[in-house]
């Protein structure tokens, strides 16, 4: 269940790009919550649903329930803008 606000980011524990995405919202001192695939089948799905079928990670999903599939910094930042 998520909180209003909260950032969801979906990850693999192998994922470099994860890795890189979640130390990027450390330092930019942005709270997120995450939610790895690998031990989690409904996160599994969703994931899939919305990358078409892939499990693509990172997978971020913003406050307003948009969703950013393998999204860089700049991205997320873009989208966090106001």
């Amino acid at each position: 269940m998520t909180s209003p606000g909260e950032i969801l980011v979906y990850t693999t524990f192998t994922c470099g790009q994860c890795w890189a995405l979640k130390l990027w919202l450390k330092r930019q001192h942005i709270s997120f919550r995450e939610i790895r695939i690998e031990d989690d089948a409904e996160a599994r799905s969703f994931v899939r649903r919305v990358s078409g079928g892939y499990a693509s990670v990172p997978t971020v999903v913003l406050p307003d329930g948009r969703v950013l599939v393998e999204p860089i910094p700049a991205q997320v930042r873009a989208a966090l803008a106001p």
